[in-house]
């Protein structure tokens, strides 16, 4: 097989996955967005990463979608659909990485499928943003639309405060994605799945007073065991969201209730691989080989 990985470049994730690809006695390619080359002549469409083919691929593992212009996003994922629609596998398939990649788009979808979320509220103008902080308890989590591992989240409960932070992302034309901090535990569940299969599952914990539970942020990271009600939570975001490779994060609320926090077709494993006894690339690669 021809397996591509689609990642940043230095990507610990990606020279993990490219490792297992090769060890597993297949061909590997590294490669990056910002090289890709897309065109149509003679209707046919041209689908170049670098030099490479995109189409001579069998698979194409995306482990990324980097920042950039509403242009750049957009006409990534018009590359990422017209390679499946050349029949390359494409993990995970382009709707669903559109859809886990945006916060907004994803929590309205479970809502929608009646998966228990967090209350949350979406706007773009400060007086709109400070309504929602007041309808949310006053104590709320504001969030970049797009984003990982913690990085840009806030805890805000200070209305002065509050005013403050979503005129400065007003300022910004920046989406104002505002959510009811949970009041339950601040520990968190990972559940790693590929294909409706539970790959491996850890529970967070936050540290140094801090309230993010990702482990990018040092959390404490321990093997979990997934109850029925959490494993079956977890399969059905996968599958609202349409993500073959997926981990989904939940946390009881004060009623001792589980929710989905997130859905993330671009997972990361490394916390998960050093507490549970798995090998992440070597269980994709293996699955990889019987599609």
């Amino acid at each position: 097989m021809r397996i591509g990985v689609l990642g940043n470049e230095g990507s610990w994730y990606v020279d993990q996955i490219c490792s297992a690809v090769v060890s597993a006695g297949h061909d590997a390619a590294a490669l990056q967005f910002q090289q890709l080359r897309a065109g149509v002549s003679d209707s046919n469409s041209h689908l170049h990463i670098g030099d490479l083919d995109v189409t001579s691929l069998d698979a194409l593992v995306v482990r990324t979608m980097p920042p950039g212009s509403l242009e750049q996003v957009v006409c990534r994922m018009d590359f990422l659909a017209a390679v499946a629609a050349c029949g390359v596998r494409v993990i995970n398939d382009p709707k669903a990485i559109e859809c886990a990649v945006d916060k907004y788009l994803t929590i309205q979808k479970l809502a929608a499928a009646g998966v228990r979320v967090p209350d949350t509220m979406v706007c773009e103008n400060s007086d709109a943003a400070l309504d929602a902080f007041k309808q949310l308890g006053g104590d709320v989590v504001v969030k970049p639309l797009f984003g990982a591992e913690g990085r840009g989240i806030m805890r805000v409960d200070h209305p002065e405060l509050a005013l403050r932070a979503f005129r400065t992302l007003e300022r910004l034309q920046a989406t104002i994605y505002v959510q009811r901090f949970n009041q339950g535990s601040l520990t968190d569940i990972r559940i790693l799945l590929l294909d409706g299969k539970v790959v491996g599952c850890i529970k967070r914990s936050p540290r140094n007073g801090d309230f993010r539970a990702n482990a990018a942020q040092n959390a404490v990271c321990h093997a979990w065991r997934p109850t029925q009600v959490e494993r079956s939570l977890a399969l059905t975001a996968a599958s609202v969201t349409g993500c073959v490779f997926s981990g989904v994060d939940l946390m009881y609320n004060e009623y001792h209730q589980p929710m989905v926090i997130e859905v993330n077709a671009v997972p990361g494993w490394k916390a998960l691989e050093k507490s549970c006894d798995v090998d992440v690339p070597q269980t994709l690669i293996r699955w990889l080989e019987h599609q």
